[in-house]
């Protein structure tokens, strides 16, 4: 369980270093996507992936019991 920890622990990190900032929650992604009206769909395309990445790994998190 330990090496699942520490895989998570370093795949979150790696979400906030990336060239695209991970939005904080899925409000912060939307008031991105409606401020850019339309432009930047690639960039907005990345951080609602790594939004939903984040996700995942925060509900094992969670399951697991470290959250």
């Amino acid at each position: 369980m330990a090496k699942v920890q520490e895989f998570i622990a370093t795949e979150l990190k790696g979400l906030n270093n990336g060239f695209v900032a991970t939005p904080a929650s899925r409000e912060a992604l939307e008031a991105f996507a409606k401020a850019n009206q339309g432009s930047m769909d690639m960039v907005l395309m990345q951080m609602a992936i790594q939004y939903g990445a984040t996700c995942a790994y925060e509900n094992v998190q969670e399951l697991l019991g470290n959250k």
